[in-house]
């Protein structure tokens, strides 16, 4: 009898609990998994530079206009997108030359999403740069945190902010795989001491900042090496020691104001060695004052002009190396160049000049 009771108590007992649980099961919540905790240091440290730089980073995109041969209508067309990046207060945004080539109109769409036209203040197809202007009326553009690349180290860490596809503010981290590339530029100029990194870079990239693990801005990201036109894993950014001294060049005269020697040189392949070979000393130039001569004609005879091999102590092997060793220095610097004369080397001095 009482063993009966028993089981019948514990029955209804365990069908209640059935119940219960039940009952509960309808009635639970999701809950937050805790069990991770903090985020890693340098976790918080990289949401930091993008949050604190990406309000810098700008979206380019290039329209060109059609005319329609029969019916004379012009048509608007997308040419390309690229990245940008906000240079200073009075609005110049930094990008690619080759983001902006061929452009008849430009849009700047800002990180908040407004869309302002651009113009066009300069350009340096040699070195792939452009600079632009957009009237930021009411819009706050806070400029991006200027670094320097001639300290940069293989190995460090680097992030690179864009618009890949159209996506909007996208950061891709990496290394610095090398330093001391070249790369070529528009009409062939050679760009040199480029970046080389392996943080993704792909269309719709070019013209962003490349940012150190301060997030400063040490290169713009400007090339890919790829068979496919995607990224794979080696990208190149134009120094931003390089754009420092551009890009202000850019906004003032709306080009690269190359200092000169006043000399006419030669195509690379003329001479079986080493050199640059002066063909034409322009007068009342500096190298006129200076000595340098140039290649001189007799009849059927052909005298050549002095071979520069170095300036100051950057040696002179193409004529890229002259016009890069030029670019570092400024009009009205006097310069040591080296020259070659009837096989013998000799040196002088010369006072830059501003090419026109």
């Amino acid at each position: 009898m009482w063993l009966l009771v028993g089981f019948l108590i514990a029955w209804s007992l365990g069908d209640l609990g059935w119940v219960r649980r039940r009952l509960y099961a309808a009635d639970a919540k999701p809950r937050a998994v805790t069990a991770r905790g903090q985020l890693a240091d340098d976790e918080r440290s990289q949401i930091e530079i993008f949050e604190r730089t990406a309000p810098s980073v700008v979206y380019i995109t290039n329209v060109g206009v059609r005319i329609d041969r029969f019916t004379l209508n012009a048509f608007r067309i997308p040419q390309g997108t690229g990245t940008g990046f906000v240079w200073d207060d009075e609005g110049h945004i930094v990008t690619n030359f080759h983001v902006v080539r061929g452009a008849n109109e430009l849009t700047v769409r800002l990180s908040d999403g407004t869309e302002l036209p651009a113009k066009i203040v300069g350009l340096a197809p040699e070195k792939d740069l452009a600079v632009l202007r957009v009237d930021p009326g009411l819009h706050r553009l806070p400029k991006i945190a200027i670094g320097t690349s001639s300290d940069l180290k293989v190995g460090q860490k680097v992030f690179a902010i864009g618009n890949p596809f159209g996506l909007d503010h996208t950061m891709t981290s990496g290394i610095v795989s090398a330093l001391g590339r070249q790369i070529e530029g528009a009409g062939g100029r050679v760009i040199e001491g480029v970046i080389q990194t392996d943080a993704a870079i792909n269309p719709g990239n070019s013209g962003g900042p490349l940012l150190d693990s301060a997030g400063r801005c040490i290169g713009v990201n400007t090339a890919i090496l790829s068979r496919t036109g995607q990224h794979a894993g080696v990208g190149f950014a134009v120094p931003i020691d390089t754009v420092n001294r551009v890009v202000p060049q850019l906004i003032a005269h709306g080009r690269i104001m190359r200092p000169t020697l006043g000399v006419r040189v030669a195509p690379d392949g003329w001479l079986r060695r080493p050199g640059v070979l002066v063909l034409e000393v322009l007068p009342g130039s500096g190298a006129e004052k200076a000595g340098l001569r140039g290649t001189r004609r007799y009849g059927r005879l052909l005298e050549l002009g002095d071979v520069i091999t170095r300036i100051d102590d950057t040696p002179i092997e193409t004529s890229d190396d002259l016009f890069n060793a030029l670019e570092k220095k400024t009009a009205g610097e006097r310069v040591t160049v080296h020259y070659l004369r009837d096989g013998k080397e000799h040196e002088t001095s010369v006072q830059l000049g501003e090419a026109r």
